[in-house]
């Protein structure tokens, strides 16, 4: 484990439009940003919170994978939503991706999203340790 900031970068997933990295790692954390529902190219998907949510986690698997990791790793997630009257659609499509894994969350509603999306989702997980068995 490295005791320094590392930056996880992939193109399964959606660059970053600002200064800021997919996600970054440090000892055995792994820290996404912000996943929005753009796709690999950084177009964003069309259609209503379903789509949107399901392109979210498409990407937050990605930098998941790329960081050593997956959705059983993950240890907290904030969802950031534009209108939480769609919680229960979102919160359904979050069960999915999670099964039995239930890592602490929060959930708040905000007044706006980059590029006027309607959920954003951002993770932190450990680094799954290779055993050399």
């Amino acid at each position: 484990m490295s005791n320094r900031i590392e930056t996880v970068s992939t193109p399964k997933a959606p660059a970053a439009i600002g200064p800021y990295s997919q996600a970054v790692t440090y000892g055995g954390l792994i820290f996404t940003s912000g996943q929005i529902p753009l796709d690999p190219n950084g177009q964003l998907v069309e259609g209503g919170i379903e789509e949107q949510t399901h392109q979210v986690f498409r990407n937050l698997s990605a930098v998941l994978e790329e960081a050593g990791a997956s959705f059983r790793d993950v240890i907290k997630a904030t969802v950031f939503l534009k209108d939480m009257n769609q919680f229960a659609a979102v919160n359904q499509i979050y069960a999915s991706y999670f099964g039995d894994h239930k890592p602490a969350r929060s959930t708040v509603e905000v007044a706006r999203l980059p590029r006027d999306v309607l959920v954003e989702i951002e993770l932190i997980a450990v680094k799954r340790v290779e055993s050399g068995v």
